[in-house]
């Protein structure tokens, strides 16, 4: 039999609810069913919405789109939703993924001056991966800078493939932020790379979060090494879209992310040579 001529993996793409922001929780749900996404990934913020599981179910119930992540209040912003505990935020991160059917929870390192929760924090993650069926995918983040200084804002690293997790998130925008080769950490990533956070940047000091395509990131070349290697995680459109004049220019904007991902994903196969 012939092999195809195209490879297609079963990852879905889901819209986070971030990309519709300023608009709300509701709306992103909204879009994503109207666009065609998978599902969403709900960033748990501010947004009151966002923090209630019953208001999300019924939302994913009333647009037939499923919730397939969620990502923890890890923020600035958010250092006071779900507790200012954030062993805590992250259990309760969990059981709305259990209840919500989501298979995976997004999560930041943590900010260097949360120095008990930095200490324990890797070990902390294999503990609570063990005790449930949901993915603890902590992602890569970036240096902080101003002007020529830089700050390291996040440990035990911002780089995580520099320790031991079950799982990773890959997140494209921050990898431009840190000026790091986004080829390179997704082979170091390996088979834990579990959930793709797909944006672009020109490796601004400020997290840019561009739709794919309008940066200098290898994002096509990464959602095709993905296909070609089988990935079953979910890509996650995360941009910014918050300079968009009006309604119809941010649904634009994740309509040509969303074509984007879906074009690069369907990767050409390897053909043996005779």
């Amino acid at each position: 039999m012939a092999e195809p001529a195209v490879k297609i993996p079963d990852a879905k793409v889901a819209l986070s609810t971030a990309s519709v922001y300023p608009e709300s929780t509701a709306t992103a749900f909204e879009i994503a069913a109207r666009l065609g996404y998978d599902g969403v990934e709900v960033m748990v913020w501010t947004d009151p919405v966002s923090q209630d599981i019953e208001a999300l179910r019924r939302l994913s119930d009333y647009h037939q789109i499923p919730i397939l992540a969620v990502h923890a209040p890890c923020l600035l912003i958010t250092q006071r939703v779900w507790s200012t505990d954030p062993w805590t935020k992250l259990q309760r991160a969990r059981a709305a993924a259990e209840k919500l059917d989501a298979s995976t929870v997004v999560v930041h390192p943590p900010f260097r001056w949360q120095r008990q929760y930095a200490r324990d924090f890797v070990a902390g993650i294999w503990r609570m991966a063990n005790e449930t069926d949901v993915r603890f995918a902590v992602e890569n983040m970036y240096p902080w800078r101003y002007r020529d200084r830089e700050m390291l804002a996040y440990a035990p690293d911002w780089d995580v493939t520099n320790d031991d997790y079950r799982h990773f998130t890959i997140d494209l925008s921050h990898t431009a932020t840190a000026r790091a080769d986004a080829l390179d950490m997704v082979d170091r990533m390996g088979d834990r790379l579990g959930h793709v956070h797909l944006a672009d940047g020109r490796g601004s000091a400020k997290d840019e979060h561009l739709v794919p395509g309008r940066g200098t990131q290898p994002c096509a070349e990464v959602l095709e090494r993905l296909a070609l290697t089988g990935f079953d995680g979910h890509v996650v459109i995360e941009v910014n879209t918050r300079r968009a004049m009006s309604s119809a220019e941010r649904e634009a904007d994740l309509a040509e992310a969303l074509a984007f991902t879906r074009l690069h994903l369907a990767s050409a196969a390897k053909v043996p040579r005779r």
